[in-house]
């Protein structure tokens, strides 16, 4: 009884430990888009696009190393709304799998996102998570970003 008690204890530990929140607190680069179009609006103010595009982690503690991402638009003068999908690669080849939405003003060069891991490939394949983005829109049309949040990897 005591030896199942004790590979009991033993599975609950390592399954706590697989299943461990881990803090997320990565910085892009985003290149402008690779792909963009864009449809103007009957009524003059709005343009509905959408785009595509890679980045670059310029600073990372938990591996990411280069994300693309593919995303609708709603944008006017002063303002965007997005939502897309992005696919971070990991610095050893497992690929983290995000939803965000977001909204900014172009006219201030400020946006803002909010995003969740869905899943992901290897160990990161049952990955979930949250957080949120702050970034800088560039006049060459890219951008940085500071991403904060928490995650679990969820094992293989």
């Amino acid at each position: 009884m005591r030896r199942l008690t004790l590979v009991a204890i033993c599975l609950v530990a390592l399954t706590s430990l697989a299943m461990a929140q881990n803090n997320l607190d990565t910085k892009w680069h985003c290149s402008k888009a690779t792909a963009e179009q864009s449809y103007q609006a009957a009524d003059g103010v709005h343009n509905y696009g959408a785009a595509q595009g890679n980045c670059s982690a310029t600073s990372s503690k938990t591996g990411e190393k280069s994300g693309a991402y593919a995303e609708n638009n709603d944008t006017t003068k002063t303002s965007i709304k997005n939502h897309g999908t992005y696919v971070v690669t990991m610095d050893d080849g497992d690929k983290t799998y995000y939803s965000y939405s977001g909204m900014g003003n172009p006219a201030k060069k400020a946006a803002t996102n909010k995003w969740t891991i869905v899943g992901g490939t290897g160990k990161y394949k049952a990955a979930k998570g949250a957080g949120t983005c702050t970034g800088t829109l560039n006049d060459d049309g890219s951008s940085d970003w500071a991403c904060t949040g928490t995650f679990t990897a969820g094992g293989q």
